[in-house]
């Protein structure tokens, strides 16, 4: 996913404050948990996957950057409450290149409002449709997104294209 994104680009678009406390749904390789762990100094961020190696993997990359302020969690973010988080506790919630591996959209999406504080901030990042080195099947519009989201009551902040391959939603609780 990274080749395509720059990643420090992309969190341009957020107002980032150091006492931030922010998720990354799906971190996979974690590279938008690593550059939020540094900007977020003073904060938290929380990296959730399902696959055990990826967060494995992580905290080897963690330990490297000497970054302490990140928590790890193991979990299937399609079941209720999954994420173990209190309603209403993080300011950020990100969701990049996940949703078009997942059955079921809606119940990822309802996680992130159950946690986020009013005035958080949801930004997801997934594939066009037709992008050349995209998914076959799977990746879901813009448009389809917020359809998807809307009977969540998020407020759309912002739309904008962060590769080729991929498009954001910016979304405010």
């Amino acid at each position: 996913m990274t080749d395509f994104l720059k990643v420090d680009e992309v969190l341009q678009y957020l107002n980032l404050k150091k006492d931030m406390v922010a998720a990354e749904f799906g971190c996979g390789s974690a590279d938008f948990t690593i550059a939020l762990a540094k900007i977020l100094n003073h904060g938290r961020v929380y990296a959730f996957d399902i696959q055990e190696e990826k967060l494995s993997a992580l905290k080897t990359k963690l330990r490297l950057k000497h970054a302490t302020n990140v928590s790890m969690v193991l979990c299937d973010l399609e079941l209720p409450s999954a994420s173990g988080l209190p309603d209403d506790s993080l300011n950020l919630v990100l969701i990049p290149s996940v949703l078009f591996q997942v059955e079921n959209k809606y119940a990822i999406l309802e996680e992130a409002k159950r946690i986020l504080k009013s005035g958080g901030e949801l930004l997801v990042i997934d594939w066009f449709e037709h992008a050349p080195f995209g998914p076959k099947e799977g990746a879901i519009s813009p448009d389809q997104l917020k359809k998807i989201i809307a009977p969540l009551g998020f407020s759309l902040k912002k739309e904008f294209t962060v590769a080729d391959s991929h498009y954001a939603l910016l979304f405010v609780k």
